[in-house]
């Protein structure tokens, strides 16, 4: 099994990272395989829904999307990561997201379908769940269990050496990978068991304005 944890942060090696790195090396000490990919500092504009991925199954405007996307048909777990903005996620972030799930989702990849996510926000200060409550909505929307904490997914500091001295925020990146490899073992018992997929209905859009 294998979790792929993404960095939204535009540094490869700072804040963000530093709390990814902790859920990572508690995962794989529950046997539980990890690869972090870094969003990268590359432009990312805002999806535009031109709705091309539909028909080719990859996004015409973001090679790391679908480098991305390309990683987690295998995948059997996610975890984003981002720092605060103005007491949001990272334009960066917002734009692969926005671009991964509808790309997954038009094109019906079913990389998500299921699967469990979870959240981290690193900040100096605050926003933090105002980022947090942001980044869990592409969860809720796309049927993935959503895998929780003692605490809200979070680390403080201004620098990397700063988020190491975050106990009790290092400690939430602990619990949250010891819970997230509970749940995958959970899943694949499950699964050996031979416990059903949920019934999928057809989807039903109902617009709200009527004649």
């Amino acid at each position: 099994m294998k979790v792929l944890l993404v960095n939204g942060s535009p540094h490869p090696n700072g804040c963000t990272y530093t709390a990814l790195e902790e859920v990572a090396k508690t995962l794989n000490t529950e046997r539980i395989g990890t690869d972090i990919f870094q969003v990268g500092t590359k432009p990312i504009a805002g999806c535009i829904a031109c709705a091309t991925c539909a028909k080719t199954g990859h996004c015409s405007f973001s090679d790391s999307v679908n480098d991305f996307l390309d990683l987690a048909k295998d995948a059997d777990g996610f975890i984003f990561g981002s720092p605060v903005h103005y007491a949001a996620a990272s334009g960066a972030i917002t734009s692969f997201m926005d671009r991964a799930f509808y790309t997954d989702l038009l094109a019906d990849r079913q990389s998500f379908y299921l699967k469990p996510a979870a959240a981290v926000v690193s900040a100096r200060r605050a926003g933090t769940t105002a980022t947090f409550d942001q980044l869990n909505k592409y969860f809720t929307i796309s049927q993935m269990p959503v895998i929780s904490s003692r605490y809200w997914n979070m680390v403080h500091g201004a620098t990397a050496e700063d988020v190491k001295k975050d106990l009790e925020g290092l400690q939430t990146m602990r619990v949250l990978a010891r819970n997230m490899a509970w749940f995958l073992k959970c899943k694949e018992a499950g699964t050996k068991a031979g416990v059903q997929l949920p019934v999928l209905e057809e989807t039903v859009y109902t617009n709200f304005i009527r004649e």
